[in-house]
């Protein structure tokens, strides 16, 4: 009881505080809370607790979630052929060039699938903050969102073939999420079809007027319905979250301010506790290890690297600083990265040293990444100076 009493109090303290830190550092909260987490949990201040992880599992879904309300279907269905056939080459650069960095440096075959993650986790964390209108934040929602689909089909294969090897149940799994990803293709139709000839239906479920909340209720029962079918056919939650988000901007435009109002919650409580958890997870203690920050340095540059590469293939869509935003936003795949790494470790893929290293290389990432686009969109007196001449 001492022990959750004492968690409730840390997290509400970070919570409250790291919006002030953050102000007063001038970085973006994500890595303030992940660095508070860190600094709790090295202190003793957070454990372990099962409740605590369930409700940092929670945040970590519901962030998935908002970055699903970023998704509109409709337009994305529109999206240019040219801009799908560019998203498709910007995922086989970065698999082709993780490939090449992996052999060349001698690296664990691992590497070829983490370092190309794609996750809009922490980019509706960067549309939170500067504005989802932004041309290559809209364009990386959407390049992210076909990154995403592949990269959690990544994860769900490698996290079947983690745990059955090449046996039935991996092929069995693989048939799950392809029936679970037609299944969806045919509801989105279909209600799309249902909403074309009665129209009076969205706004019967989610009234203009709605002093009941009730649209809040539809969006989280949609959200808790398509975790259960997740947990049913046994597949990758993050990916079932994903898809809830998407209904809501989907088909339900009328309801603008909705994502606002979802968004609202989850940065304001659910997803700061998450982005703590994963502070608290890392043992401060293992810094001292040989060798680990400067792997998880090398990490860092490679997977950064890699994708402000992969960013040329849009080189005709946006200006160059745009193309740099573009890749770092994209550099992010912190919730990914610790999944695949967690698993890859408990099923001794890797070594301990490499786990540390991949967890480390996450905050690297995501400090860098935020600290690097707030640089670029608000460059300081210095290096105004330095473009200007």
């Amino acid at each position: 009881m001492t022990n959750e009493i004492l968690i409730i109090l840390t997290l509400s303290i970070i919570i409250v505080t790291s919006p002030f830190v953050s102000r007063v550092l001038k970085i973006p909260t994500t890595p303030v809370e992940i660095v508070l987490g860190a600094l709790a949990g090295y202190a003793g201040f957070l454990h372990h607790l099962h409740l605590f992880e369930v409700i940092a599992e929670f945040g970590f879904l519901y962030l998935m979630f908002l970055a699903g309300t970023e998704v509109n279907l409709k337009k994305v269905l529109k999206t240019p052929a040219k801009l799908v056939r560019r998203a498709l080459l910007y995922m086989g650069i970065l698999y082709f060039l993780s490939f090449l960095a992996t052999v060349n440096l001698g690296l664990s075959n691992i590497f070829i699938l983490i370092m190309p993650l794609v996750s809009i986790g922490l980019v509706a964390a960067l549309a939170k903050e500067y504005g989802s209108d932004l041309p290559w934040i809209e364009l990386s929602i959407i390049v992210g969102s076909i990154g995403e689909v592949i990269s959690i089909v990544v994860l769900t294969v490698a996290s079947a073939t983690f745990e059955f090897g090449l046996d039935i149940q991996l092929f069995l799994k693989i048939f799950y999420l392809i029936i679970f990803i037609v299944l969806m293709l045919v509801i989105f139709r279909m209600l799309r079809i249902l909403f074309w000839w009665y129209p009076e239906i969205r706004t019967h479920l989610m009234p203009y007027a709605d002093n009941l909340e009730q649209d809040i209720r539809i969006s989280l029962s949609i959200f808790f319905v398509l975790i259960a079918a997740m947990l049913y056919l046994d597949l990758e939650l993050a990916f079932g979250a994903f898809i809830a988000g998407i209904f809501v901007p989907t088909f339900f435009e009328h309801k603008d301010k909705l994502p606002e109002k979802l968004s609202s919650y989850g940065f304001g409580f659910f997803v700061p506790i998450f982005f703590i958890y994963i502070g608290s997870t890392f043992e401060l203690e293992s810094l001292l290890i040989d060798g680990l920050i400067i792997k998880a340095l090398l990490i860092t540059a490679l997977m950064i690297a890699i994708r402000l590469i992969g960013a040329l293939a849009f080189h005709s869509f946006m200006s160059f600083k745009a193309l740099m935003l573009f890749g770092l936003s994209h550099s992010m795949p912190l919730t990914l990265l610790v999944a695949v790494a967690t698993l890859a470790y408990h099923e001794h893929s890797i070594d301990q040293f490499h786990y540390y290293a991949f967890i480390l290389a996450s905050l690297f990432e995501v400090i860098i990444t935020m600290v690097a686009i707030k640089v670029i969109l608000n460059p300081p007196r210095l290096l105004k100076k330095i473009f200007t001449t």
